[in-house]
């Protein structure tokens, strides 16, 4: 077990080191795309697509957990024995 810890112990010394190493330096004139999107009123465009994607994942796993809930109480409702069980 000891030789796990020294592993990922190196591991993650090596990605903090690294990080800084390899990050991207500032940009002095800001990034192009953005200003260009900002100047043409564009950006609001990005934000309308970016919220109506999370709204959408938001409703999908609120709907997928109602139906979770459903079956769940579904499950509990039905008979554990075979002798519970009636034929139709």
């Amino acid at each position: 077990m000891r030789p796990l810890h020294f592993l990922t112990g190196l591991a993650a010394s090596l990605l903090l080191t690294t990080q800084s190493v390899l990050a991207q330096q500032p940009v002095a004139d800001g990034v192009e795309m953005a200003d260009r999107l900002r100047a043409d009123g564009k950006i609001w465009v990005v934000v309308a697509v970016i919220a109506a994607v999370f709204a959408g994942i938001i409703v999908y796993l609120v709907r997928l957990d109602m139906r979770l809930g459903k079956l769940e109480k579904d499950v509990q409702d039905t008979p554990q024995h075979e002798s519970d069980v009636r034929i139709r």
